[in-house]
């Protein structure tokens, strides 16, 4: 009878705990927190800036068996910062075990959510929208350098300088679901985490990745919306993507599951490599990852991307992409029932093996469905082609359906080709070789099927649809701002182009609302004045600082910043395009050893004495060389000086260069950008350099560049930080 009671009593006690912990009230956040048990936020807004070390969180959420309830809160950070790519800091830091974090908002950040060697992690129903992103130097008409991403290491957690909405390292078994993050640059970037299921998420809009993994495997990404997630790109001038994806697979990442997401108008809409490892010792690879039914459209390169690796590509959809799949030495890997439809090549492999390319439709890619290749050399460089056969052969064809093909299949170097049952209609050629090809057989009497095996969590995966994309597709609806793609969810006057006549061509977009033009300076014969969304409207210029300003009045919205704009009160959007009137002398100098700028630059520039390899006027700095400078001059081990003389109202303006390799920047003789440490130089986006200056009237602007070795560039562009209308 004891016993009993005291079971009894203890029961009661429990019972009363637990009741109190239910009805604890919910807790307000305080910077260094640091929370041990579970709790409710309580819902409101808190402006905490970061600290200047990710290694340092605002919130710490450590220990086992924890739920963490934001109630919707939202946590604000950088508040002292106007523009993303100053944001700073670390929100929250997970450690531990059973952790669930949910509802939270946070923004204004470097990384919102940062989880370090969690098991089982749960984040869900929550928005960490509108932390970091660089602010892109490429415009309309060029791109820059600098926009490029690298992502070849990350041992040391190099992709931390991207910034991120949820960084996980070292984490197993997490669930990463119904997120939504956009505005920023990264979304969600997973290191050496396996055994994940990442579902019903939205990372669309951001300004380079959607989902990023690295050294990640056994994974399930099912049913997400990772659209937009680009950079790079201009519609008719360019379309590079500068390595933005909606999905980075990089680097020893196997046996994960792709599944019906959304991932159109990426950069890559897939993009897989290998990894430096395999690179390096010509083993492993991101392998045996099916990528099922997904929407990889309207890719500026490639909708996927698989390079030096094996991997199952089967039933997804591809359209209007530069590649619908580059598979560059790619091996026993099975591309089956997918649909490619307008891209300009379908299928490019090179130096593939043993790749089975089965009951897919082909239909009006502008140049060929497939097309197949090798090089006669590999570049000394690469240990994977020491170390592996890199001939191309043994392709399987099967029952592919050719329609409105200029050329079916093209075909160079090959050997070991087995074509079977194809259909070709209204195809021009069906089959390009060259007598570089050899074994290739035509519809054998037996073939054996070597297509891919659908796993299991496919099967037992209940929403076996593509999210919808919610508006129109189309590579031209990809519009990139300095902060990333636009999003259609705030009004915004879009240069398009400038022609020949220095007419500016502009398309108007927004929400639900009526709009109309302020004030303008340095332009003229403007085609309308007032209308609703979407509109065009051109305008002529006549002056060097063309200016329009816009005022909009209709439905609330979120602005590109992820600010609340009321409905019915006004609200001012503009653009400004300033090209001040600069005259260049540009001289280009040979350099050799004994002048080397990169150990003396106060006796290498002596060879400024010297007469200059090629001379030239320009009225501006924007120059880019892949080779040499010109005919019969130098590619490599030459060293650039412009001079020109600038005149400018009293105000602000930030000085941009971006230089490949060293650069020096001086006005009025007085030294303002000085990047002359090769050792300085580790990303692309180490190129490209700023300063500020007050300026009234006259001055004299002075760079100075070295190349030294590959690809070139120098690009100067003044912008003012103030005089506006």
């Amino acid at each position: 009878m004891q016993l009993l009671k005291s079971t009894c009593f203890f029961i009661t006690l429990l019972l009363t705990v637990l009741q109190l912990k239910a009805t604890a009230p919910p807790v307000e956040l305080t910077p260094g927190m640091v929370i041990t048990s579970s709790l409710q936020v309580k819902k409101a807004i808190y402006r905490i800036n970061g600290f200047d070390s990710l290694s340092r969180p605002v919130i710490l959420i450590k220990g086992d068996n924890i739920t963490v309830d934001f109630n919707n809160a939202l946590l604000q950070g950088s508040n002292d910062k106007q523009l993303p790519n100053a944001f700073y800091g670390l929100a929250i830091l997970i450690k531990g075990n059973n952790i669930t974090l949910k509802n939270a908002r946070i923004s204004g950040f470097k990384v919102a959510v940062m989880a370090e060697g969690c098991k089982n992690l749960t984040i869900e129903n929550s928005d960490f929208s509108y932390n970091y992103r660089q602010q892109l130097q490429s415009n309309w008409l060029h791109e820059d350098v600098s926009d490029w991403m690298s992502y070849h290491h990350n041992e040391n957690d190099e992709w931390l300088r991207y910034g991120a909405g949820i960084y996980l390292k070292d984490c197993n078994r997490s669930t990463i679901r119904n997120n939504t993050i956009t505005g920023g640059q990264c979304a969600l970037m997973m290191m050496r985490s396996n055994d994940g299921e990442i579902t019903d998420n939205d990372f669309s809009f951001n300004s380079a990745i959607g989902i990023g993994m690295y050294r990640s495997s056994r994974n399930h990404i099912l049913h997400n919306k990772l659209d937009f997630n680009v950079r790079g790109y201009s519609h008719g001038f360019y379309h590079r993507g500068q390595d933005s994806a909606g999905l980075l697979v990089f680097e020893q990442c196997n046996d994960n599951v792709f599944a019906y997401n959304s991932v159109t108008h990426g950069g890559d809409g897939f993009f897989l490599w290998a990894g430096q490892t395999t690179m390096d010792k010509g083993e492993g690879g991101c392998n045996d990852n099916y990528i099922y039914k997904n929407d990889f459209s309207y890719a500026p390169t490639n909708g996927v991307e698989v390079t030096f690796s094996k991997n199952n590509i089967l039933e997804n959809i591809i359209k209007e992409c530069d590649h619908g799949i580059w598979g560059g030495y790619s091996w026993n890997t099975s591309i089956y029932g997918n649909l490619f439809y307008k891209n300009r090549i379908g299928i490019a492999i090179e130096h593939g093996q043993h790749n089975n390319i089965s009951g897919n439709t082909f239909d009006s890619n502008k140049q060929a469905a497939i097309k197949i290749w090798a090089r006669k050399s590999q570049p000394a460089d690469w240990g994977y082609a020491k170390k592996r056969n890199t001939k191309s052969m043994n392709y399987n064809f099967w029952q592919n359906r050719f329609k409105n093909e200029n050329t079916a299949l093209d075909i160079t170097l090959t050997t070991g080709i087995v074509l079977y049952e194809n259909r070709y209609e209204n195809t021009r050629t069906e089959i390009k070789k060259d007598s570089s090809v050899e074994e290739l057989v035509i519809n054998p009497a037996r073939v054996s099927d070597t297509a891919g095996i659908i796993p299991a969590i496919i099967e037992t995966w209940q929403k076996k649809d593509i999210p919808s994309l919610g508006f129109a597709g189309g590579r031209s609806q990809m519009r990139i701002t300095e902060w990333g793609p636009y999003d259609y969810r705030y009004p915004i006057l879009f240069l398009k182009k400038i022609d020949s006549n220095q007419v500016y061509h502009f398309d108007v977009l927004g929400p639900k609302g009526k709009w109309k033009i302020k004030n303008s300076k340095d332009i003229q014969h403007i085609t309308l004045n007032a209308g609703t969304f979407p509109a065009g409207i051109t305008a002529q210029k006549k002056g060097v600082d063309v200016q329009i300003e816009l005022e909009y009045t209709g439905v609330a919205f979120t602005d590109q910043f992820g600010k609340k704009q009321p409905a019915g009160k006004p609200y001012t959007f503009s653009f400004r395009d300033f090209q001040p009137n600069i005259n260049w002398n540009v001289n280009w100098y040979s350099w050799d050893t004994t002048h080397d700028p990169n150990k003396n630059y106060e006796q290498f520039k002596t060879v400024y004495n010297n007469r200059p390899v090629r001379s030239e006027q320009a009225n501006k700095i924007d120059y880019t060389w892949w080779g040499a400078i010109g005919k019969n001059l130098p590619a490599d081990s030459f060293a650039i000086v412009a001079t020109g003389m600038l005149e400018v109202e009293k105000g602000l303006y930030q000085f941009h260069v971006t230089a490949d390799d060293l650069v020096k920047v001086f006005v009025d003789d007085r030294l303002i950008i000085d990047f002359w440490e090769l050792s300085k130089y580790k990303y692309d986006e180490d190129t490209h350099h700023t300063a500020t200056l007050q300026l009234n009237g006259k001055h004299t602007i002075r760079i100075e560049q070295v190349e030294n070795s590959g690809y070139a560039t120098l690009i100067f562009k003044l912008i003012p930080l103030k005089n506006k209308l």
